[in-house]
């Protein structure tokens, strides 16, 4: 029985050892956690970064740490849908603006009904077209689906079977978001011009369900069901 405690605090011992690094390894680290995520085409995960570093990093002390060192400059380390990546800085992206390339120019409807997916979701076409008051095409579900920005996630529980959408971590990721919690609010909308501001008192904002995992009114796709049939 001794021998057996005498291991673990062994093994106690050698996981707190691993976690304790020197001031010029903790440097190297940091270095190293840099160039990964510039050099990365996408954003990464901790669990991703923890793969590419020495065991027993600080990979959340070395992310604050480098979020830190980032924060008054031209680039800023941040976290969307989870991940972390280089973003150019918010107040300078109009030295970008004029140089970039417009790939997905939506239509009003489009917008519109990004907006209802992103914060209602799961909502079904016919929700849609009762939020917005008129009808809405198959195309511009399609375009969305095309974009990448929005996905089907299952079927609702009522006649019919509808399908349900909602959007993906590429909508998040996009609009440089973390979750769907950090949709602009009332006030925000408001002081953008998006909100009539005489909306009644009662008026709140539906929190939306952006998780992977489906409500209690949602069955998920039957193989070889791709929702679009």
């Amino acid at each position: 029985m001794a021998n057996s405690n005498a291991a673990v605090v062994i093994a106690i011992d050698n996981d707190a050892m691993a976690k304790m690094q020197s001031p010029d390894e903790r440097r190297q680290a940091l270095r190293m956690i840099e160039a990964v995520l510039f050099a990365a085409a996408e954003p990464l995960s901790a669990d991703g970064l923890a793969a590419r570093l020495p065991e027993g990093s600080d990979i959340a002390g070395l992310l604050r740490e480098l979020q830190g060192l980032y924060a008054e400059r031209g680039v800023n380390l941040v976290q969307v849908a989870g991940k972390w990546s280089f973003r150019t800085a918010q107040d300078l992206a109009f030295l970008l603006s004029r140089n970039a390339v417009e790939q997905k120019k939506l239509s009003r409807a489009a917008l519109e009904t990004l907006a209802i997916i992103a914060y209602h979701q799961p909502v079904t076409r016919a929700e849609i077209e009762e939020i917005r008051g008129v009808a809405t095409s198959k195309g511009t579900l399609d375009l969305l689906l095309e974009t990448e920005w929005v996905r089907i996630r299952g079927r609702r529980r009522t006649p019919g079977r509808p399908v349900t959408y909602g959007t993906t971590d590429a909508f998040l990721s996009h609009f440089g978001l973390d979750t769907v919690a950090d949709l602009p609010g009332i006030d925000e909308l408001k002081g953008a011009g998006l909100l009539d501001s005489r909306v009644p008192a009662n008026f709140a904002i539906p929190e939306p369900h952006a998780g992977p995992e489906l409500t209690p009114d949602e069955d998920p796709l039957e193989p070889g069901d791709d929702g679009r049939g």
